[in-house]
C-alpha cells in the first residue's frame, strides 16, 4: 500500500479509525470480532491506528492496546484527549469536553495506562475546550512531547486560524477532521492550511459516516445508540434526497472498476499528496473495500464529474445538530435551510 507523511511517521495513506469498535454507531461488535479486524488490518499493511480516552469511555484504548503491542515497531499509534467520560454525581458516565492543561495531562496518562504502552506516537486534542485559549491546551501538550510521554501534537476539528495560533506555541504535525465528498468544509481554509504549514491532514468519516457506501438505504432502520439518529442529513426528510446523489455515482465507480467506497476514499486521496483518509469499520470486507481506495486511480474527468455531483448546495441538512456544530471550531458553508 502507499504510504504517506505525517510529521516524522511514514503510514499507510489509509489507516484505520478504531472507534466504530466501541463507541457511536449502534451496538458494538464483540471484543473478539474487534480483534479479529485488528488483526486483519495488520495483516492487510495497515499501519496507522487512531483511538480516543472517548471512544467507549476508554474501553477502546483498552481493547485496541494489547493487539497492537506486539507491532509498535511498525505502526503509529495515535489517540486523543480534551473530550472524555466524566462521571457524574448520579453515577452516570458523560461526554465532557475539557482543554485545561491538568485535565489533558490525565487524559494522556489515562490513555498511556489503557494502551499499555510508554509514548503515544501522534496524540490529539480531541476538542478544542473555547473557555481554554488553545495556546494553553497545546503548551501543556508540549510539555507531554517534552517528557516523552507522545512523540507528536495534532489537533481535530479547529478552524484555519485556529489551527495557526496553535502551531505558533508548538509544531503542530496533523489536523484531524471530517472529510469527505459530501463534507467539504476543509475546502474552506483548513485543507489549505495544513499544505501551507506542513501539517498533515487526517480525514476522518472520508466515507460520509457510513452514506457513500452505499449500503445504508433506509436510514430508520438504525439502531437508538447510533450517533447518526441525531444528524440532520440522516433525518426522514432529508436522507431520502442524499440518496438520490448515489446513482451517479455508482456510475463513476463502475468507470473506475471499484466499489463506492473505494471511490469514497480514492477522491479524498486525491485531494493532496498531504491527505491521509482514515475509515472506520466492524467488517473486514469493508475494510478491504477502503483499503483498494488507495489503489483507485481517478482520472481528470472523473474527479470533475465527482466534484460537480457533490457540490456542498447539493447536500441535504447540514453536518452537525446545532450541539455539535457549538463543539466544532470549523468554518462551515452557508446553508439555505
Amino acid at each position: 500500500m502507499q504510504t504517506r507523511k505525517i510529521g516524522p511517521f511514514d503510514v499507510t495513506s489509509v489507516g484505520l479509525g478504531c472507534m466504530n469498535l466501541s463507541h457511536a454507531y449502534g451496538t458494538p461488535p464483540s471484543a473478539e470480532q474487534g480483534r479479529e479486524l485488528l488483526a486483519h488490518a495488520l495483516d492487510q499493511g495497515v499501519t496507522l491506528f487512531d483511538t480516543a480516552a472517548l471512544y467507549g469511555f476508554g474501553a477502546n484504548e483498552t481493547l485496541v492496546g494489547p493487539v497492537l503491542a506486539p507491532h509498535r515497531d511498525r505502526i503509529t499509534l495515535c489517540s486523543k484527549g480534551g473530550m472524555a467520560g466524566v462521571v457524574g454525581e448520579d453515577g452516570v458516565t458523560r461526554r465532557v469536553i475539557d482543554g485545561r492543561p491538568a485535565t489533558l495531562r490525565r487524559n494522556c496518562e489515562d490513555s498511556l495506562r489503557r494502551l499499555g504502552t510508554d509514548v503515544i506516537d501522534l496524540y490529539y486534542l480531541h476538542r478544542w475546550d473555547k473557555s481554554v485559549p488553545i495556546e494553553e491546551s497545546v503548551g501543556e501538550m508540549g510539555r507531554l512531547l517534552q517528557e516523552g510521554k507522545v512523540r507528536a501534537l495534532g489537533l481535530s476539528e479547529v478552524s484555519a486560524e485556529t489551527l495557526a495560533r496553535a502551531h505558533r506555541e508548538h509544531p503542530i504535525t496533523a489536523l484531524q477532521s471530517e472529510y469527505s465528498l459530501w463534507s467539504r468544509n476543509a475546502e474552506l481554509g483548513t485543507l489549505q492550511r495544513c499544505a501551507e504549514l506542513g501539517i498533515a491532514y487526517v480525514a476522518f468519516s472520508p466515507l460520509g459516516r457510513g452514506f457513500l457506501g452505499g449500503d445504508l438505504l433506509d436510514a430508520a432502520t438504525l439502531g437508538e445508540k447510533d450517533v447518526r439518529t441525531a444528524m440532520p442529513r440522516f433525518s426522514a426528510e432529508n436522507y431520502p434526497r442524499n440518496l438520490r446523489l448515489l446513482a451517479p455515482m455508482r456510475e463513476i465507480a463502475e468507470q473506475a472498476d471499484c466499489s463506492l467506497a473505494a471511490l469514497a476514499i480514492a477522491w479524498v486521496l486525491h485531494q493532496g499528496e498531504h491527505v491521509i483518509a482514515l475509515p472506520g469499520t466492524t467488517q473486514r470486507k469493508h475494510l478491504d473495500e477502503d483499503l483498494h481506495g488507495a489503489e483507485v486511480k481517478l482520472s481528470s474527468a472523473q474527479l470533475e464529474q465527482l466534484d460537480a455531483l457533490f457540490q456542498p448546495s447539493a447536500i441535504a441538512g447540514s453536518r452537525y445538530a446545532p450541539q455539535g456544530h457549538r463543539e466544532v471550531d470549523t468554518e462551515e458553508f452557508v446553508r439555505a435551510d
